[in-house]
């Protein structure tokens, strides 16, 4: 992200969607790997690919960028080690309608990768704003350890559940109850 311009934080459900990833090295790695997590379906495209990219499910395609790669693709992203034909494939997937994230300038991309901390279901991202990785990635990791564990979550559910059986005026108290001791319990004030 760039100073000065907005964006829009959310989670996208893109489980199953095409996702093209333009290059075959250690960036294109990664991506692919964050993709794959989303569940969506990637193709790597790239004259020379990483060997642990080789090991990953995705469908391997040792060439070069060529006009048609994107048809389809939901998400794009380009990593390659040539800024030409990383500048190619980001105006391309934006015609396209695509997501794109360019790996080497963010400028001209309109999907920027947050650094991440999951526990337990609990997924929280972070971006710092601006063209600093590096801080939102000790960010994720600080915040990682606040995150709770699976068994006290499952009791926060059931806590939530059962207020959500009770009258009005109990299913307050019972909220106020569960919001209390989730801000204790992440060192928060309630």
């Amino acid at each position: 992200m760039l100073p000065g311009v907005s964006v829009l934080p959310v989670f996208l459900n893109l489980g199953g969607e095409r996702a093209v990833v333009v290059g075959g090295g250690a960036v294109a790695l990664r991506r692919a790997r964050t993709l794959l997590d989303a569940g969506m379906a990637v193709t790597v495209i790239a004259p020379e690919i990483h060997a642990d990219l080789l090991a990953l499910p995705v469908t391997c395609e040792r060439r070069g960028y060529r006009d048609g790669d994107l048809t389809g693709a939901r998400v794009v992203v380009a990593a390659t080690d040539q800024a030409e034909v990383n500048g190619v494939v980001a105006a391309a997937a934006r015609q396209a309608g695509a997501l794109v994230n360019h790996a080497g300038e963010a400028g001209q991309g309109n999907l920027h990768f947050a650094a991440t901390a999951q526990r337990a279901g609990v997924q929280v991202a972070v971006s710092s704003g601006r063209e600093l990785p590096l801080l939102a990635q000790a960010l994720a990791r600080r915040i990682a350890a606040l995150l709770p564990a699976e068994a006290q979550i499952d009791g926060w559910i059931a806590a939530r559940e059962h207020a959500l059986t009770l009258d009005p005026p109990g299913r307050e108290a019972a909220l106020q109850g569960l919001k209390t001791d989730i801000h204790a319990a992440l060192g928060g004030p309630a």
